[in-house]
């Protein structure tokens, strides 16, 4: 195994990571955001009112977007297992 190929593997990783994550974080970004914006317009101070809100979008980005990460998460697998021989061997 070189160097190389652990770079690679480390680069697919932070990769696939960085996919799986965008959809839940960037919803969180943008309920937050409108939250916040809400907040200020209005002037109610209150900290626990982003929470719902965001659970709730954060809960409807995973089933929207649950189906495409499993499947995403199921092709690394199976391409990071097909590889074990070529990485072993070399």
């Amino acid at each position: 195994m070189t160097d190389t190929m652990i770079v690679e593997l480390a680069m697919q990783a932070l990769t696939i990571a960085t996919k799986m994550s965008a959809p839940i974080l960037l919803t969180a970004l943008l309920i937050g955001f409108a939250i916040s914006l809400f907040q200020s317009v209005t002037q109610i101070q209150e900290a626990t009112l982003s929470f719902v809100p965001k659970a709730a979008g954060v809960g409807v980005a995973l089933l929207v977007s649950g189906n495409w990460m499993l499947h995403e998460m199921v092709t690394y697998t199976t391409q990071l297992f097909d590889k074990v021989p070529q990485l072993l061997a070399a």
